[in-house]
């Protein structure tokens, strides 16, 4: 009953240091209509927090897609894919993905976060060690910090620091580096070609998370690797993004594809995604490869954007439909994003710990489901309001 009690106490403490230092998170419920936002209310909100950047979560013929599958492969798996979960649209979509980024081999996962957790958990080994972007994502550092190998941080994109933590661990058995490609928090781009340069010269592998880069940069929407002219010896991809829908992949080699398939726990132990839901992704890739105009109108809608917020201190210029506007103080932050909502805008609050002490920020994002005048009036408001918390 004591130690009950001593747990009852410390998630109530933990709870209320949160509220005080006004970190507490709140989930809100919500109907989606198409880029706006419906809340329990009823009241109607222009959503600039989504990352659906190509608008497919809401294309009638990926719905449709979905609803075919469904009727072809009924609503669920039933099981893991080496036991009876794996069917034909699973093997279709590997087959596509591989085809499109060039590489031999694709494995599905329920999840961005499992699949890079897959990777790092299966992959790594006690005398290996594992060099990171410091800002990579929290199931990437997760993954590393519980992982057998040593794991070391580099400053964000400084590949000097990233080429001396190489040279200063060339007798470990495997050197392992992990970068996203665009990261998801200040839209900005790794180095990619200056680290794939370095890792080749040192003999080490390269991971790239691009989840926020793949259907959005690119030929036909390959990537942040595409991009830069490189290719890593893993990238993986995710749904839940551009695809407007959910799950990842992991794209390797034939060998690692194998061994992931051995022991890559989160895949052997982990029911399959629905073959339904494969089938509609084989459609959403199709639409991100032909729909050359998504990303057209997103550059239209980041100029558009960034001409409204020229000159303000904290707005992240970037070429992604990720738009930062770091304004530092968490109370301040809230306040601006408070007025917006009042304003029927809604953006992301980003505070701390997803971000660095002081660097609460605005996280608005572009759809294509936005209109340039709406993207407009929304950068306009978020300029004055800025003005008026600086007077």
């Amino acid at each position: 009953m004591t130690q009950t009690c001593q747990l009852h106490r410390r998630i109530e403490q933990k709870l209320e240091d949160r509220r005080q230092n006004n970190l507490h998170r709140q989930v809100y419920a919500f109907a989606h209509q198409h880029g706006s936002l419906l809340d329990e209310q009823g009241q109607k909100y222009i959503n600039f927090s989504s990352n659906d950047y190509l608008g497919l979560a809401s294309e009638p013929r990926l719905v449709q897609a979905w609803q075919e599958g469904l009727s072809r492969y009924s609503a669920g798996s039933t099981a893991s894919p080496l036991v009876t979960g794996y069917s034909k649209p699973h093997a279709e979509l590997e087959s596509a993905l591989s085809d499109w980024l060039g590489f031999e081999q694709a494995i599905l996962f329920s999840s961005g976060f499992a699949a890079n957790q897959a990777v790092l958990f299966s992959l790594l080994e006690k005398n290996d060690v594992l060099i990171q972007d410091k800002l990579n994502h929290a199931s990437l550092m997760e993954a590393g910090m519980l992982s057998d190998a040593k794991m070391l941080r580099f400053p964000h994109n400084d590949v000097e620091r990233l080429n001396a933590m190489l040279a200063a661990n060339h007798t470990s058995s495997a050197r392992f580096v992990v970068t996203e490609g665009v990261f998801s928090m200040d839209g900005d781009l790794a180095p990619l070609t200056a680290i794939k340069s370095r890792c080749e010269q040192a003999n080490a592998w390269l991971m790239v998370d691009d989840a926020h880069g793949v259907g959005v940069l690119g030929e036909e929407g390959r990537g942040s690797c595409d991009f830069a002219g490189i290719k890593p010896d893993i990238l993986i991809v995710t749904f839940g993004k551009a695809f407007g829908m959910m799950g990842a992949a992991v794209l390797c080699s034939k060998a690692v594809h194998d061994y992931l398939t051995q022991f890559a726990r989160h895949y052997v132990y982990s029911t399959a995604m629905p073959p339904a839901q494969a089938h509609a992704l084989l459609h959403a890739l199709n639409s991100l490869r032909t729909d050359s105009w998504r990303r057209e109108k997103l550059a239209e809608l980041s100029n558009a954007f960034h001409e409204e917020l020229s000159g303000i201190s904290g707005v992240i210029e970037t070429m992604t439909p990720i738009k930062p506007v770091v304004i530092g103080d968490v109370v301040k932050m809230q306040t601006i994003s408070a007025s917006l909502r009042e304003l029927g805008y809604w953006a992301g609050a980003i505070r701390p710990p997803t971000v660095p002490v002081n660097t609460a920020r605005l996280r608005a994002t572009l759809s294509v489901n936005h209109r340039v005048e709406q993207v407009r009036k929304f950068a306009s408001s978020v300029r004055t309001l800025l003005e008026m918390e600086d007077v």
